[in-house]
């Protein structure tokens, strides 16, 4: 198994995060020197138990409209939010569908520009108050690392939604986008996420690779995963339970739950890899007893 040193349990020392779990401490990686309100937010997305997260993924509509499984987002996601950790979703889907009541973390999509119509990266970003108005645990921005036309521009947006994060209390995680002209290996996302990192993101999500261990191990803050394209179901699991054993802090999954045959039991059995440790052999035959039900 890859180094987990970014996710500890320990005993004696109270650094990091710091949250007491029967009189031990979890430590997330890159947190030992943020404020108490960027911890408390961090806290909110990271199980204190297992120190990992399952974010549920459902902001695809601010590039790509209504997508196959969130037609109706009141109907798609609304009874999946219960197994979720946290979730990943921008301030219009937030509001409109996504009860207050829920006590779900935020990660809200704070960047935003062109679509799928036309030329994809080209994105400012959200005031960051409104993000604190509606008390989110962290702001995602998109970073377009090695494309031509907006690399800079996405890099500067992270700057300064990073700086605006330290002036909120409020956690940044940088998003790499992974273009057509862009490459799909571990030196690539290894090079997106150290950027990101270095320009000051609390968390990076990015996508799952061969030789995965070194994206991970080259990036001083917690990675979750992307769950990219529709799977099949064990594939899927398969993608969660590699991408963990190989140091991933949690997965956010969009379409692999939302477009699955049963998307609560999907969920549920990516909580089973994520934070119980299930294999993925064990994982499929939770979903297909779920499934049933």
């Amino acid at each position: 198994m890859a180094d987990l040193d970014g996710i500890l349990e320990n005993k004696d020392k109270d650094y990091g995060i710091g949250i007491p779990v029967a009189n031990q401490h979890f430590i997330l990686k890159g947190s030992d020197n943020l404020d108490w309100g960027m911890k408390d937010r961090l806290a909110r997305i990271f199980n204190v138990k297992s120190g990992r997260t399952v974010m549920l993924a459902f902001d695809h509509g601010y590039i790509m409209g209504p997508t196959s499984g969130l037609e109706r987002l009141d109907l798609g996601i609304v009874p999946l939010i219960e197994y979720a950790d946290s979730l990943m979703c921008t301030r219009g889907s937030l509001r409109s569908v996504v009860p207050p009541t829920s006590g779900k973390a935020i990660c809200l999509r704070s960047s935003a520009g062109s679509s799928l119509l036309t030329d994809l990266n080209n994105e400012c970003i959200i005031d960051p108050v409104d993000a604190v108005r509606v008390n989110a645990s962290a702001m995602a921005v998109m970073v377009a690392i090695g494309n031509q036309n907006f690399e800079a521009k996405t890099v500067e947006n992270l700057a300064r939604a990073v700086d605006n994060g330290y002036k909120y209390g409020v956690p940044v995680m940088g998003v790499t986008a992974v273009g057509r002209e862009m490459a799909r290996d571990a030196r690539y996302f290894s090079t997106a996420s150290r950027i990101c990192a270095e320009n000051g993101a609390n968390i990076v999500k990015t996508y799952y690779c061969e030789g995965f261990a070194k994206v991970v191990n080259s990036c001083p803050v917690p990675i979750v995963i992307a769950g990219g394209k529709k799977l099949p179901e064990k594939e899927a699991l398969e993608l969660c339970y590699n991408a963990i054993n190989e140091g991933a802090a949690g997965v956010d999954m969009g379409r692999n739950v939302f477009q699955s045959e049963a998307p609560a039991a999907m969920i549920q059995a990516v909580r089973g890899v994520v934070h119980d440790n299930l294999t993925p052999d064990q994982a499929y035959e939770m979903f297909r007893d779920l499934a049933k039900k």
